[in-house]
């Protein structure tokens, strides 16, 4: 019997990820129909939340 796992979608274009099982708390992913990247802020075995990835700026050596 396996788990079922409420799939995230895209904060931007509403489109639904496809889970992977490797995917670990951190983790950044790209949504596959805008680019947008989200961050997986939450993993357990029934849910996986995702927000919006920070932006790194380049320091240019600062």
């Amino acid at each position: 019997m396996s788990a079922t796992v409420s799939a995230p979608r895209c904060l931007v274009c509403d489109s639904v990820f496809d889970v992977s099982a490797d995917w670990e708390k951190g983790e950044i992913i790209e949504c596959s129909g805008c680019g947008q990247e989200h961050e997986i802020s939450e993993k357990n075995d029934a849910i996986v939340r995702v927000e919006l990835a920070p932006e790194i700026e380049e320091d240019w050596g600062e």
